[in-house]
């Protein structure tokens, strides 16, 4: 989410072409997942101006309220499994990789929970000024809040990739800011987060990609 419609929209849109371009640099499936991610991030947001605009009457409520339920969709039915999972794929270490497998399986429990309140409704939106605030019939309390950062941040943590690991400390510290920000009814920076975190996205594939075209180079016989 962002503090307004044509961020979301501009940002969404940016985001899903860093994606886009991420692809090319995919060689092995294990890191197409990961390269998919910017792409569902800049939709996510795309779909987020859809509902600012079905507040503001520029679009009909029923598409208002279906963006919503997308958005949602997305955040608590997707994201806490699909984002271990991308790890898991990139992971060549089997002791990591089965401690990143309890965290998919973890926020696909945290998925099931958090998405059947979402489907049966209702959904409620409020324009706080610089962000929307979703409220659904279920209490998004302090272990289901835990569990959800866990399985988005911890795998990262856990990686055998120094690069990736790095970044994971840096996205905890950040989902911790942005959330006292959002909760605190100041700003909502999510949508500055998620293109940070898909341009990281991309230069770390960029970064594969290109020390296995050295690495090529190196094997070829002169």
């Amino acid at each position: 989410m962002c503090f307004s419609p044509e961020v979301d929209l501009i940002g969404g849109a940016a985001i899903a072409a860093i994606g886009i371009d991420t692809l090319r640099h995919v060689e092995h499936r294990s890191e197409r997942p990961l390269a998919i991610l910017p792409i569902v991030f800049g939709l996510h947001q795309v779909t987020e101006s859809f509902v600012w605009w079905g507040l503001d009457g520029h679009v009909a409520s029923q598409v208002g309220d279906a963006a919503a339920w997308l958005y949602l969709v997305v955040a608590f039915g997707l994201l806490p499994w699909f984002v271990p999972w991308t790890i898991r794929r990139l992971e060549p270490d089997h002791r990591k990789r089965v401690y990143v497998s309890a965290l998919v399986a973890a926020g696909v429990l945290v998925s099931v929970y958090l998405i059947i309140p979402v489907i049966n409704g209702p959904i409620r939106v409020v324009d706080g000024g610089f962000y929307l605030a979703y409220s659904v019939s279920f209490s998004f309390g302090g272990a289901a809040t835990a569990v959800y950062v866990a399985t988005t941040c911890g795998p990262l943590l856990i990686s055998s990739d120094r690069y990736l690991v790095r970044y994971g400390m840096a996205n905890l510290g950040a989902v911790a800011v942005l959330s006292i920000l959002m909760v605190s009814g100041v700003i909502s920076l999510w949508c500055v987060w998620a293109a940070i975190t898909s341009i990281a996205i991309a230069a770390h594939l960029r970064r594969t990609d290109q020390h296995r075209e050295r690495f090529s180079l190196a094997l070829r016989p002169l």
